[in-house]
């Protein structure tokens, strides 16, 4: 399922560094990366911080912004920045195939079972279960509400600008999904020309009126603020500006519905460290803490939601919520990225230039 403040450059490492008791002075303290923003403030307060508290420590923080370049930057230098990152499905793959992500031990970790289905891998631990969904700012649209995903294309009948997250994975199924094909054929029909040339087309539809965000903030701050009408957007970062007060309104049909996941770099100085982290962090009232307390995305622990009321799940990623929606991390889906995350990054830049 992928930010506020200023994003600096991915090598000047730390974004935070929590004051606890010091531990042994080690080159490097250990190091997490994460997502950014009040999502990766809520981590900090509930797992990062009395982690690194109950091993009297301290530990670093910095963010991730999605794709391959950062970690392919640690491959070619050699440079390992972080122990432990929050990726998604596609990057778990690839840095699981190529020797980046170590193959975990979970018996250092907890019983598979545990865990919901895709959330235990073989080298990752997963954190949450998070929708993009379409959201729009009900201030600036009138009687007539857009209901389904293909009413992102409409600009006719709800004219203004659009918000779409900036690299090609998932935004080419979307494109696809809204030109009409069914949600399980989405894969066949993309792993042809054709296809690809397909969702081009269809994105061309709104092209001059795309904003790219990279920062899963800045598509709730874009629809508050009025610059864009609609916007593709994390649910947790919705429900959190609808409780600051904003006025915005999801749509679910198609939702598209990922599983990110922990990972421990393989080179990483402090693996018992991150064996320890993901043990702590598959704590389910822990899990339960942040779903209700930060940011409604699903647990990665089947008993969390022992520890969530009926009112906040009905927030979460679940039952009618996700009924047709499309699920990322299927096999077919991860060795379609897999294959052609770099070609398509590569096309999608040129076709941003245009």
């Amino acid at each position: 399922m992928s930010l506020k403040g200023t994003l600096g450059k991915w090598t000047a490492a730390v974004v935070m560094a929590t004051t606890v008791s010091i531990g042994v002075a080690e080159a490097r303290e250990f190091t997490i990366a994460s997502w950014g923003g009040e999502y990766q403030k809520g981590q900090r307060d509930i797992f990062f911080a009395p982690y690194a508290k109950s091993k009297g420590m301290k530990f670093l923080e910095d963010t991730y912004l999605g794709g391959w370049a950062q970690f392919q930057a640690m491959q070619e230098t050699k440079n390992i920045p972080w122990d432990v990152v929050q990726v998604e499905t596609a990057e778990m793959a690839r840095g699981c195939e190529e020797g980046l992500f170590l193959q975990l031990d979970w018996s250092k970790i907890g019983p598979k079972a545990n865990y919901v289905s895709g959330a235990a891998s073989e080298c990752g631990v997963g954190v949450v279960i998070v929708s993009v969904v379409i959201a729009y700012n009900d201030d600036l649209i009138g009687a007539d509400k857009p209901k389904t995903l293909e009413d992102f294309f409409n600009v006719k009948k709800w004219p203004g600008k659009r918000g779409l997250r900036d690299d090609p994975k998932h935004k080419l199924e979307f494109a696809l999904m809204a030109d009409g094909v069914p949600v399980g054929d989405v894969y066949k029909v993309l792993s042809t020309p054709a296809g690809v040339d397909r969702a081009f087309v269809k994105l061309d539809e709104v092209k001059p009126f795309l904003q790219f965000w990279k920062a899963g903030a800045q598509a709730p701050e874009w629809l508050g603020s009025g610059d864009v009408v609609m916007s593709t957007a994390y649910n947790g970062r919705v429900s959190s500006a609808q409780k600051s007060g904003r006025n915005l309104k999801m749509i679910w049909d198609r939702n598209t519905v990922y599983l990110d996941s922990w990972v421990i770099l393989k080179d990483s100085a402090h693996i018992e460290t991150a064996y320890g982290y993901m043990k702590y962090y598959s704590d389910p009232k822990l899990q339960a803490e942040y779903s209700m307390n930060v940011l409604p995305y699903g647990p990665s622990v089947k008993d969390a939601v022992q520890h969530i009321p009926a009112k906040v799940t009905e927030t979460l990623p679940a039952g009618k919520n996700v009924e047709g929606a499309f699920v990322t991390g299927s096999a077919e889906g991860i060795a379609f990225w897999i294959d052609n995350l770099d070609e398509l990054t590569e096309r999608w830049n040129a076709w941003k230039g245009q």
